[in-house]
Parts: structure tokens; sequence; C-alpha cells
């Protein structure tokens, strides 16, 4: 039996099975381009399999050496790709400037990170591997632009980007090249994907006979941009490359129907989702953020539980019984939230915090542990385990404290204040949650109708609108 063989076998015995054949399946059959950047929601919904399935696959199948991961750091505005990571540690904090668009981002974890995964070269060798060879459209394809770029599937990479192409060409390390050209009216872009950089050329005015003059020159500055102002009419453009290897300049014809492609955007495995798998904290703690790296969520659901009287049911019982009762309960809240593709964040005595990539993924877990506690209860005859829930959703810091991945900011103190309000089996949610859509249809199904109530938390200034579900 080969390498590649043994840890396939491996796979197959930590993940679903379903999932590890077709993810084996993908790297023997598939063509290269498809085993780079793999959009495991794409990968999920071609094979019929539940994305928590396919996604826990692709991370034991990383962590067995078959799959490298990537954090890449998107521009919301083009879909390109700003910056490229191995891990969640190198993000940082500070603006990814998008010469595309002339603009910067602060990135957050929800819809500007990106996390895909592409074959390891130990077990396939993809053209990927080595960027440089790439054909310029294949590169601009795939190393430029997300798997959230919905590209036409009836036409190739080429056939699709030289509709908005002027012209185009590839320039070696310290190459220079001249392109003569008719320059139409309107505004066009120099675009340079392996360096990020642009400029452009902002077309208006009365046509001219009279040859005009361009120079741009690729260096080792991160996204520079510039803009010149010109007339429709006869151009002569220079392109010099003064970095250590090659460049892929094409003019770009700015415009509506350009703008149409790029916007045509389908749903990726975004940062936030992944750090609400618990599989992906189990596996990956070793690569969860450095000491003094905070990076922003600008949404996440956070629950928290605790038992009712503890104190009290450990002198009724005793200490070994109380104990073994409260990890019963902590087992049926670890799989309640793992089935609602959340993750415990951790568990302080005998309380738990949790998070959600969703606010309908909360109010599913919570009626879900309110359920199987019921059932747990039920089983043992008694009713001493009584749980207390709060449940809320807003902007956080994504840090890590105590060698573990955590959060900070007011929605985690307002999350753990909620959960203070409960005193019986009621839940307590936040405006935000109830009233989301998702979830107020969850809430519907279940014939359960929220009781709005005004209160003041402790440490919190504002009053509150909290809802009680029953």
């Amino acid at each position: 039996m080969s390498e590649s063989e043994a840890r396939f076998t491996v796979l197959r015995q930590s993940a679903d099975p379903q999932a590890a054949a077709a993810i084996e399946r993908l790297v023997a059959q598939a063509p290269d381009a498809q085993l780079h950047r793999i959009n495991v929601l794409d990968f999920a919904a071609d094979n019929g399999l539940p994305l928590d399935r396919a996604l826990d696959a692709f991370l034991h199948a990383t962590r067995l050496g078959l799959f490298e991961m990537s954090w890449n750091v998107l521009c919301p505005g083009c879909g390109g790709v700003l910056n490229a990571n191995t891990s969640m540690k190198t993000l940082h904090q500070h603006d990814y400037p998008c010469a595309l668009c002339a603009s910067g981002y602060e990135p957050s974890l929800d819809e500007m990170v990106e996390v895909a995964f592409t074959v390891s070269p130990r077990l396939r060798k993809i053209a990927a591997h080595t960027p440089e060879a790439l054909p310029m459209w294949e590169y601009v394809r795939q190393m430029y632009w997300s798997s959230g770029i919905e590209f036409p599937q009836d036409a190739s990479t080429q056939e699709v980007l030289e509709k908005h192409v002027l012209d185009w060409v590839e320039l070696a390390a310290g190459e220079k090249a001249t392109i003569s050209m008719q320059l139409p009216a309107g505004f066009v872009i120099v675009f340079e994907p392996v360096t990020h950089a642009a400029h452009f050329l902002d077309v208006q005015g009365e046509p001219t006979r009279d040859r005009q003059e361009l120079g741009v020159v690729f260096n080792n500055v991160q996204a520079p941009t510039g803009t010149s102002k010109m007339r429709p009419g006869p151009l002569r453009l220079t392109l010099e490359n003064r970095t250590g290897s090659r460049v892929l300049p094409g003019l770009y014809q700015a415009g509506d129907a350009l703008h149409h492609l790029l916007g045509k955007r389908k749903n990726f495995l975004t940062a936030r989702t992944l750090l609400t798998n618990q599989t992906f904290r189990d596996l990956f703690r070793a690569d969860m953020l450095e000491i003094d790296q905070r990076l922003k969520i600008t949404s996440l659901t956070f629950v928290f539980t605790d038992l009712k009287a503890s104190t009290e049911l450990y002198e009724r019982v005793g200490d070994l019984a109380a104990y073994e009762m409260v990890q019963a309960h902590f087992g049926v809240l670890n799989e309640v939230v793992g089935r609602e593709s959340g993750a415990v964040v951790k568990t302080i005595g005998d309380a738990v915090m949790a998070s959600f990539p969703t606010p309908d993924r909360g109010i599913a877990a919570v009626l879900g542990m309110r359920h199987a506690m019921k059932a747990l209860n039920a089983s043992r005859n008694s009713d001493d385990l009584l749980l207390k829930i709060g449940i809320h959703e807003g902007p956080c810091l994504a840090v890590t404290l105590n060698d573990r991945l955590d959060y900070f900011g007011q929605t985690v103190n307002i999350a753990s204040r909620i959960q203070g309000l409960a005193m019986s089996h009621s839940i307590f949610a936040t405006e935000p949650v109830v009233h989301y859509p998702a979830a107020a249809r969850l809430l519907a199904a279940a014939g359960l109708v929220p009781v709005a109530q005004r209160c003041t938390l402790r440490g919190i200034a504002e009053e509150l609108t909290v809802y009680e579900i029953p």
C-alpha cells in the first residue's frame, strides 16, 4: 500500500465514508483547475453531501497532508484575491489595497476571507503548484480571482475574458514591450494580476489623430495606481517589467459588461463559517490566531448556557453522581452544537459558550438543547438538570485567550448577560436573533411566540429589548 493509499484509508475511518470516497474520486479524476482552491460548498452540492460532512472530510484530509488550506483575503468589489495565506496566523488587521478597484479594505472574517483547499503536490502535482508557468488567462482565473466568482461554464476563461480586454502581453523579468492601438472612449484599466498593479486611462473628449504616449512600469510596490487623462485615438503604450518574475498586463475595457461578469457571485467557505466548525477547532488548535492578533467579524451568533442550581445538585446527590450528570449534559450539548454547524468555544464550570455562523443555526441549536435536556431528564426519571439559555448576534473580535480561539466584545458580553435572565426552561434571545428571517421561521414552525420585555443588563448602559421564548 502506497503512502497516499494509507492516508485515504485513515480518512475513510476518521471522516464520513461517502465524503471521503468523493474526495478520492476528485483527486483521481478531476482536471487540474478543479483541484486548486476548491470551493467546498460547490463540492458538497455536486456530490449530494451535507456541507458539514464535506467540510469535516476536507479538514481531516488536510490534517493528513492530502490537501493544503489557504486563507485568501478578497476584495469585496471585484472578488480578487488580495493576499493568500497558508494559515489564519498570517492574516493581519491593516488595510489590504485593491489596485483594480482603487480602494483599501480592512479584512473581516465574514465575506472577505475565503478558505479553500488545494491538493497537495505530494498527492498529485497540478499546474497551479507552479503558477509562474500557467498560461496568462489560467493565471488570472486560478490565482487572481476567488472561488466566489461565477464564471460561465460553457466557455474557456480566455474566451470569457478576451471579450473585455483590448490587448495584453506577457513580460519576462526585466523585459519591455510596446503596444500600439486605437484607444476607444471610456474607461480603460491597465491591470497586472501578479503584482496587483493598475493604471487607469480616463479617455474622453474629441478624438485625436496625434499619437499619444504612455509608459507604465511594474515593480515590487504592492498595488500602485495612477490615472492618466487621454483622448480617443492612437496610443503607444510602453510596458516595462522591473520585477524579478514575469508579469501579465492587460488593457481591460471597464464598463457594464465587465462589472456584470465580476458581479456574478456564488457562496464560498468563509473564515467565519470555519471558525464555528468544531472539527476545525479540534484539529487545528495550534493554527489559531497569534496572541496579539485581532480580526473583525461583523456577525456571529453566541449561545451561553448554564445549569440552574448546580451547587444544590452536588449537595443533594453527591459529588460523583452530580459530576456524571454534568458530564452527560456536556455530551448532549456538544452533540447538538455540532449538529447545527456550531462549535463549543469553551466551558466554564457548568456553563457552555458556543458560536454559530447565523442566528437560525443558533435558534435551531437552543431548541435542540432544550429538547435534548428534557430527554436526558426523562431517561433518569428526574428534573434535576434545568438549563438556562441565552442567545445574541452581532459583531465581535476573534482573539486568542489561554491558548484557544475566543471572542471579545460587547456582543459576547450581552449574550452572557442574557443567559443570566433565564430562570426556568425558557430561552432568552435578543432582537437581532428573533427578527432574523430564517430564525423567525423556525420559531413559527415550532409554534413558539417570543414575548418581548425591556430590561437592563449588568455592565450594559442602555436598556435592551429581549424576548423570552417559552
